[in-house]
């Protein structure tokens, strides 16, 4: 079965693996059942400037973003993030699946310059199925860019 996300990153000519890991509870749970360090598993998140603008921040696994940093990044004083059907309406995508790839509409891209270089897992648009992809190649692909957006993130004990 082919998701838009799938049929994206394939359009694209960009090297990527599909992966299939079935339900997960929670990322660092989804990053042990890929085999991948959390920092390699990458959260789409989806956050709003203002009435129907919105911008994808592709987040490490083991970070959070830095609401100071995105926002003097954009020159804007304040940011929000949708609730799940404000996120679905925006994106095609549930919370949970949410990515760049084949999304309803090609929102900008920041992601975290903690990725650059690295080999990082996005999903792709169905739970349980990842897209494993060179974040360089697809960050151009997606027209993104690179910044410092976020901070270590406090993991609940």
């Amino acid at each position: 079965m082919t998701t838009a996300a799938i049929a994206a990153v394939t359009e694209s000519g960009i090297s990527h693996e599909v992966v299939r890991h079935g339900p997960v509870g929670s990322v660092a749970e989804a990053a042990a059942t890929q085999g991948v360090e959390l920092r390699d598993l990458v959260k789409t998140l989806v956050v709003r400037r203002g009435p129907d603008d919105y911008l994808f921040v592709l987040v490490p696994g083991d970070r959070s973003i830095s609401w100071p940093k995105l926002r003097a990044l954009l020159g804007v004083s304040r940011l929000s993030m949708p609730d799940a059907d404000t996120a679905r309406a925006a994106t095609g995508y549930e919370r949970g699946t949410i990515t760049p790839f084949g999304a309803t509409t090609a929102w900008p891209v920041i992601a975290d310059a903690s990725v650059e270089g690295r080999t990082i897992s996005l999903g792709a648009g169905e739970r349980g199925v990842a897209l494993r992809v060179p974040a360089d190649a697809a960050v151009a692909a997606l027209g993104g860019t690179f910044a410092d957006v976020t901070e270590r993130a406090v993991l609940a004990r």
